[in-house]
C-alpha cells in the first residue's frame, strides 16, 4: 500500500465588500499613498462590516468549498480555525461555524498563532487525515483585524485587512499533498507584537477600555528584522531538506505582511517574481487569512504535481513552512 498523504482537494476565499484604500487613511491618520506602498506594497485592505464576524467568514469558505467538491457539509469529519479574532473567547468560533454551515457531525477547534495560524492548522489537519481516522477535513485561516485595530495609530492601521480562506484535505496515495513540515516559534518576540489588554494576564475593566493595550500594538523595525530572516530561512531549509532547487519549486505561497518581506523570501529560494504569489495591493494583511487566499486567486493557475513551498511569519514570534505538492 502507497503512503496516506493529506492533499488538497478543493479552496475557497472570502473578503468583505467594503475597500479601505490609501486615500481613505489619508482623511484618518497622518500618512499618504507614497508612503504606505513604498514600505509595504499595499494599495488598500478590506473591511467587515458592521456585525460581521470570524465565524460568518468561515460559513461563506465552508459553503464554497463543499460547492466545489460536490459535498454535503454532513460529510466534513473536522474544521480547524487558524485565527487570532474569533467570534468569542469561548466557544470556539470553529464550533459556531459547524453549526451554522450544517456540519454537525463534525468537531472542531480554533487555533492561535497569529500571521502562523494557517500553517499551524493545515498541519494539524495533516495529521488527522494521515492517520485516517478523518476523510474530510477542513482548514481555514481568516481574520477580523479591523476589530482590534487602532484607526488613530497609523502604525497599524495602514498594514491590516480582514479576510480569509481555508481549504478541504483529503488523503491521497499517489504521492500528491503536504509532503513536509518546518514549524517554528520563539516567545520572547510576544513584546514586539501583541495586544495587551484582554488576556487574563490583563482584563478588560472600566479603567483601561479604550486604552492603546486594548488594540494590536507593532514594534516594526524589530518584526520586519526578524520576519525578513526567520521566513527566509525556514523557506530555504524546507528546500534543502527535500533536495528541492529553485527550478523545482513552482510556487512560492508567502504571508503577505509586507512586500519586502516577500521579496527577501523569493530572493533567498532563488525564485524569479513570476512564481511568487502576491495580493498583498489589495488585501494588506490579513494574518492567518493570506495564504489560503492566495491559493484561492491563483487556483485556476495551478497545475497538479506543481510544487508548492508556504511559508509565513507572525506575532509570538511564530513561523514555518510547509512543501506540497498540488493534487488537482
Amino acid at each position: 500500500m502507497n503512503k496516506i498523504s493529506a492533499a488538497i482537494t478543493a479552496v475557497q476565499g472570502y473578503v468583505p465588500e467594503r475597500i479601505l484604500t490609501n486615500a481613505d487613511l489619508e482623511k484618518m491618520v497622518d500618512t499618504n499613498d507614497e508612503w504606505i506602498t513604498s514600505r509595504t506594497g499595499i494599495k488598500e485592505r478590506r473591511m467587515a462590516a458592521k456585525g460581521e464576524a470570524l465565524s460568518d467568514f468561515g460559513v461563506k469558505i465552508v459553503e464554497g468549498i463543499c460547492e466545489k467538491r460536490g459535498i454535503s457539509p454532513l460529510e466534513i469529519d473536522m474544521i480547524v480555525v487558524g485565527t487570532i479574532t474569533g467570534d468569542y473567547r469561548f466557544p470556539s468560533s470553529a464550533n459556531v461555524i459547524c453549526d451554522k454551515a450544517g456540519c454537525t457531525n463534525a468537531w472542531g477547534f480554533d487555533l492561535s498563532a497569529a500571521c502562523s495560524g494557517f500553517l499551524y492548522a493545515l498541519d494539524i489537519g495533516r495529521v488527522y487525515i494521515e492517520n485516517q481516522t478523518h476523510k474530510k477535513v477542513i482548514v481555514i485561516g481568516a481574520d477580523v483585524m479591523s476589530s482590534i485595530i487602532n484607526y488613530e495609530d497609523r502604525a497599524t492601521c495602514i498594514i491590516f485587512g480582514d479576510g480569509g480562506g481555508g481549504v478541504l484535505l483529503e488523503a491521497n496515495d499517489e504521492g500528491y499533498g503536504i509532503q513536509d513540515t518546518i514549524l517554528r516559534s520563539d516567545g520572547s518576540g510576544r513584546e514586539y507584537l501583541l495586544q495587551s489588554i484582554g488576556g487574563s494576564k490583563e482584563p478588560i475593566t472600566k479603567e483601561n477600555v479604550g486604552s492603546p493595550g486594548q488594540f494590536v500594538y507593532q514594534e516594526g523595525q524589530t518584526v520586519f528584522k526578524n520576519a525578513v530572516r526567520n521566513m527566509a530561512d525556514v523557506a530555504a531549509e524546507i528546500m534543502e531538506r527535500n533536495k528541492l532547487s529553485s527550478e523545482d519549486v513552482d510556487w512560492l505561497v508567502p504571508h503577505q505582511a509586507n512586500l519586502r518581506i516577500i521579496d527577501a523570501t523569493a530572493n533567498r529560494m532563488g525564485l524569479d517574481k513570476e512564481r511568487v504569489m502576491v495580493n498583498i495591493q489589495k488585501f494588506g494583511n490579513t494574518t492567518a487569512g493570506t495564504i489560503p487566499l492566495c491559493l484561492w486567486e491563483w487556483e485556476d493557475k495551478l497545475k497538479k504535481g506543481d510544487n508548492l513551498v508556504l511559508a509565513s511569519f507572525g506575532g509570538g514570534f511564530t513561523w514555518g513552512s510547509i512543501y506540497l505538492k498540488w493534487a488537482y
